[in-house]
């Protein structure tokens, strides 16, 4: 199992399917958004072997060179999204899945409509501006893990049925459903109305409010790909404290100028304490005294029914790696059980194979020896199914 390198490049390219003409191009190394394009010919060609493919009726999805991975996505018969990475260890799973979120993304904040039906292609172009904050965190090195697992990032808060009465109660009082409260982009708390979303929007709402810059208040329209695509949303946020926030997802009500400081004095001034402790779960997802055994350097928790997942690499700051690099090992191994010991969707089972069902596995480990780059201890990663 390779390491993402640093030093890899990933290109995520927007066309227009029937044209061909770009709509986009967004680029990160090493995790960091860079100005790097790839040339117009490039582009092209690239573009244009997945056309052929699909005039003879062949489904081109990814290729592989010496040092890149590519990846093809059509959405719609009108949008086609290309990635290339040159990360080493880079799967087609990850980049597919980041090709689905970007779409999900464009879908959130400019609506179908406008995408299936290009009537400007450079009014469109000037509208999906708007999506590249939230795009480019699928490219770099997100803290999330939602993108490749397609589950929302959750914390364990350390008073949490208390903040999930408070959280009730004050859904109750602004008349909406829909409320949750979200620390660096994961869900602290959210209504029974907020965990019935489909997805992708349950995955893109807290994390395009964790992608925003810090705003005291906002208005902010969405479209849900899933349960509304072509008729706008409002999403209300209100901070609470730095990086904690309340999202309200309504109708043409409440306005926000409803949701007076009276009212949040009323439900929130009384649990300032239990709050400013939430503030350390943004990394860490985990309160303090969690009983975790000391040789976990990382921890990825899923719960594929309720599509909730638990992640953290920081239980212990001290050690090597570093938690960059768990990060990148623990996504990178998720990828690889996925992939082949544990699919995401496995299918039903044969008539003939009922009397001898196959072997599910229930558990595997992988050992990672000294010379990866963080001195000269090894790293055991473990996964099992329940």
């Amino acid at each position: 199992m390779g390491e993402e390198g640093p030093g890899g490049t990933v290109h995520l390219l927007c066309l227009a399917a029937s044209s061909g003409v770009p709509l986009f191009c967004r680029s990160s190394r090493g995790g960091a958004p860079t100005r790097q394009q790839l040339p117009f010919s490039v582009i092209g060609s690239l573009n244009g072997v997945h056309m052929f493919g699909q005039n003879l009726d062949v489904q081109l999805k990814s290729a592989r060179t010496e040092d890149t991975t590519v990846v093809w996505k059509s959405f719609h018969d009108s949008v086609t999204l290309i990635a290339l990475s040159s990360e080493a260890g880079t799967s087609e799973l990850r980049l597919e899945r980041m090709l689905h979120m970007v779409f999900g993304a464009m879908v959130l904040v400019v609506g179908l409509e406008e995408l299936t039906n290009i009537r400007n292609v450079e009014r469109l172009k000037k509208e999906l501006r708007a999506t590249y904050g939230l795009i480019d965190s699928f490219l770099g090195n997100s803290e999330l893990i939602g993108d490749l697992t397609q589950c929302v990032d959750c914390v364990i808060p350390p008073e949490g049925s208390l903040l999930q009465d408070t959280l009730s109660g004050f859904a109750e009082a602004t008349g909406t459903a829909f409320v949750s409260l979200l620390v660096s982009g994961r869900v602290v708390a959210a209504t029974d109305g907020w965990w019935r979303l489909g997805m992708p929007e349950a995955v893109l709402l807290p994390w395009l409010v964790g992608s925003l810059p810090p705003q005291a208040a906002r208005d902010y329209p969405v479209y849900l790909p899933h349960g509304s695509p072509t008729v706008p949303h409002r999403l209300l946020t209100l901070t609470l404290l730095p990086r904690l926030e309340l999202c309200l997802l309504c109708g043409p009500r409440p306005p926000l100028s409803q949701l007076e400081p009276q009212l949040l004095e009323r439900w929130w001034q009384p649990l300032l304490d239990p709050l400013r402790t939430c503030l350390a779960l943004g990394a860490r997802a985990l309160p303090d005294g969690f009983p975790l055994h000391g040789d976990i350097l990382g921890l990825l928790l899923l719960h594929l029914e309720l599509k909730r997942c638990v992640f953290t690499v920081e239980p212990l700051r001290d050690k090597e790696p570093s938690p960059e690099q768990r990060r990148r090992l623990l996504r990178n191994f998720y990828t690889l059980v996925t992939t082949t010991h544990f699919p995401p969707e496995p299918g039903p089972a044969e008539k003939e194979d009922a009397a001898h069902p196959a072997q599910v596995p229930r558990a595997c480990y992988l050992v990672l020896g000294p010379g990866m780059g963080w001195g000269q201890s090894s790293v055991s990663l473990f996964i099992r199914s329940q």
